[in-house]
Parts: structure tokens; C-alpha cells; sequence
């Protein structure tokens, strides 16, 4: 059977009975990463970014990633990126594919 190159990058966890939320957020981070990479200006916060999209990247590449961690990470993503306006629609993206996980599961006391 043929795979795209979308299917290749994301590994065995994409055949049929994969979680449809997964690609959704793997596309959705890696269109906010490239607009990051191309967008000219420096901000101190930039490696930041960087980093803690490619751990979101990361975590939906394991297939069932943990709700917490997305959550940390976005938190972390939009606090570096401030108000970029230029980088909000693929931000917003990004945050309504962390939110078709849910939310994390709460710790019994």
C-alpha cells in the first residue's frame, strides 16, 4: 500500500485506527513552526518557542499524548510568543487541536 509523505513523517501510529486528533495537531504545530522560522523579527522568548513546539510536535508523535504536558506546553508556547499578531491564527490553531485532547485528567486527593 502507498503512504504519503504526511504518513511517513508521522510514523506507524497513522495507519486507519489512529487517534484523528493526532494529525490534526501535528499540522497544526508544524504550520505555527514554520511561520515562527519565517517570520523576520527577533523576541527573546523565540528558542522558547521553538522548543516547546517541538515537544508538542514530539508528544503527538507517540500517539496517545498526555493532556498535561500538551497543556504546559501550549501555556508555554503562547506566553513566549506575547501578542506576535502576526503568528495568532496558527497559535490559535495549535490551541484548538491541544483542545480536541480534553482536559487533563484530575489527580485524586
Amino acid at each position: 500500500m502507498l503512504r504519503s509523505a504526511e504518513q511517513e513523517r508521522q510514523g506507524p501510529a497513522a495507519g486507519g485506527s489512529a487517534d484523528p486528533r493526532v494529525p490534526e495537531l501535528r499540522t497544526a504545530v508544524s504550520r505555527l513552526r514554520r511561520r515562527l522560522a519565517a517570520h523576520p523579527g527577533e523576541f527573546a522568548d523565540r528558542s522558547i518557542a521553538e522548543e516547546e513546539l517541538a515537544a508538542l510536535d514530539a508528544l503527538a508523535a507517540t500517539g496517545a499524548p498526555d493532556v498535561a504536558r500538551l497543556r504546559r506546553s501550549l501555556l508555554l508556547v503562547a506566553g513566549a510568543l506575547g501578542s506576535m499578531s502576526a503568528l495568532s491564527p496558527a497559535l490559535a490553531d495549535v490551541r484548538r487541536a491541544v483542545d480536541l485532547f480534553g482536559r487533563p485528567a484530575r489527580r485524586q486527593a
